[in-house]
């Protein structure tokens, strides 16, 4: 799921599409292991926990990039 699609298109059932850990790496163009850093210093999107399993809605992933973004210095 590219991020620059809908945010909000929902699955057969109305929910939210949902990145996993690869996906959600792959978009922001940093290593997995950087996503879990992020997680444990608790500096990344928010996500879901299924058992052992993460999940990021793509709207929460779509906010935390908004929140980063460096301002234009001038």
């Amino acid at each position: 799921m590219n991020l620059d699609d809908d945010v909000t298109a929902r699955d057969e059932w109305g929910l939210e599409h949902l990145m996993n850990v690869r996906e959600v790496a792959e978009h922001l163009r940093v290593p997995v292991s950087t996503v879990y850093d992020w997680r444990t210093r608790g500096l990344g999107p928010p996500a879901h926990r299924f058992g052992k399993h993460l999940a990021f809605a793509v709207s929460d992933v779509q906010l935390w990039i908004e929140e980063h973004r460096d301002p234009i210095r001038r």
